[in-house]
């Protein structure tokens, strides 16, 4: 049997009602729905059919299974016949344990998948080391993972691995971290997993919300001001009446009502548009984040953005390089660099 065929087969076998008679002895009811087959599941290498597909296949493959046995083989966990369930099919339910969310984005854990695989079935998992981190390749640690399943299924993926997308703790392990990622992505399209593995990102900047980064400078933004005004307090204070010089003539504290305000009291502050009010916008305009910074390196990398062309980019787009954008700026250059092709 091919492995395209017994992959069939396992499709149409999920949808099969089985019933129990004894510890080896089960009743599996065709598609329809109006003739019951008699299954003997003794083992994993012993078994029978009353069907006719089994009785054609037997004599020329001894392993041949037909859908009635993959039905009630995925009804008895672990070659225990005496749990196996009764009118009801197990299906695999990834545990919500196995979920973590960051950012307002799920995530799934290389556990998680693994339990999963473990429930749907799985047979073992081979990998290869494609590329050996060397100073030659940037330290660079490609592997391929490939993931058989009891019904024949092979699903198979490739995972890397660098000092640039790695957290700095398991740096010193690429090529088991490369393996892991492989791994991972392989058990994810065996399980139907959408959401991406925990193990998969190397930096957490990557998956910063863009507009929670916007949210978050307008709210200091608008924090800025309030902390000036207390500063102008401090400012206006009068001078001690304390001086260095003994002899010379004390002369009186300046008050803040005067007409002429103390040389030690602040410029008049504009707005940036000579307006009068308020600190300069350089002033007032937080400054780029360090999980924007990471995100626009990480971004930059996989495009293959050159450093000076990113910076080439920056002063064209925003006038200034990328470690003076403000926070607004950065996630305009985050937003440019992910619609980039």
């Amino acid at each position: 049997m091919t492995t395209v065929e017994l992959q069939k087969r396992s499709e149409k076998s999920q949808n099969l009602r089985v019933i129990q008679v004894d510890e080896t002895w089960f009743y599996v009811e065709s598609d329809e729905g109006k003739i019951c087959y008699k299954v003997c599941y003794a083992a994993e290498d012993q078994y029978s059919c009353t069907c006719g597909d089994f009785a054609r296949g037997i004599k020329n493959d001894q392993s041949f299974k037909c859908k009635h046995v993959l039905a009630v083989a995925s009804c008895v966990p672990n070659g225990e016949q005496e749990k196996a369930q009764f009118l009801e099919r197990r299906k695999p339910k990834l545990d919500e344990r196995f979920i973590t969310t960051i950012e307002n984005k799920d995530f799934v854990l290389y556990a998680g998948l693994l339990d999963l695989a473990h429930q749907r079935g799985i047979l073992k998992i081979d990998v290869d080391p494609i590329q050996i981190p060397t100073k030659e390749n940037d330290h660079m640690a490609i592997c391929r993972a490939t993931v058989f399943s009891k019904a024949g299924e092979v699903f198979s993926d490739v995972g890397d691995a660098t000092p640039q997308n790695c957290h700095p703790r398991v740096a010193k392990h690429l090529l088991r971290m490369a393996s892991t990622r492989a791994i991972a992505r392989a058990l994810r399209s065996m399980t139907n997993v959408g959401m991406t593995a925990l193990e998969e990102i190397g930096d957490f900047g990557d998956i910063i919300d863009v507009k929670q980064e916007d949210h978050s400078a307008r709210k200091v933004a608008q924090a800025a001001p309030k902390k000036i005004a207390r500063a102008d307090k401090k400012e206006t204070r009068s001078i001690p009446d304390k001086v260095d010089n003994p002899d010379k003539k004390q002369e009186p504290a300046i008050q803040p009502s005067q007409e002429n305000p103390p040389q030690t009291q602040a410029a008049p502050r504009t707005d940036g548009n000579g307006n009068g009010r308020g600190k300069t916008k350089q002033e007032t305009t937080p400054k780029i984040s360090s999980a924007q910074a990471n995100a626009i390196a990480n971004l930059s990398r996989r495009r293959g953005i050159s450093v000076e062309e990113l910076e080439k980019m920056s002063v064209d787009t925003f006038g200034v390089k990328v470690e003076h954008l403000s926070q607004k700026d950065a996630s305009s250059l985050i937003r440019q660099l992910q619609q980039s092709s």
